[in-house]
């Protein structure tokens, strides 16, 4: 799975502990859905610091799309709100 985080780049999860990243990803979604902000981005800083921390950084030159895309960690509550799927950015495993 290739997640993109805006700005950053994308990173290829195929080896991480997906339980572990879908919890961060269901984190954020929980808290966008009553509103909070201030817990919607430390979910945020969560996902995103596992992803870098533990994805594999996909070469510049890949021409593949993304399986999930993940908002700049600076984004506003509504930003956030507006790349969620339903699943959170993160489909839920099958």
């Amino acid at each position: 799975m290739i997640i993109r985080i805006m700005g950053e780049g994308q990173f290829d999860v195929d080896n991480v502990d997906h339980d572990l990243m879908q919890k961060y990803d269901n984190q954020v979604e929980d808290a966008v859905n009553v509103g909070n902000e201030e817990a919607a981005r430390n979910a945020l800083n969560s996902l995103h610091d596992y992803v870098v921390s533990h994805g594999t950084p996909v070469s510049d030159d890949y021409l593949g799309s993304s399986d999930a895309v993940v908002p700049f960690v600076d984004a506003t509550l509504q930003e956030i709100a507006e790349l969620l799927t339903g699943e959170g950015f993160i489909p839920d495993p099958a």
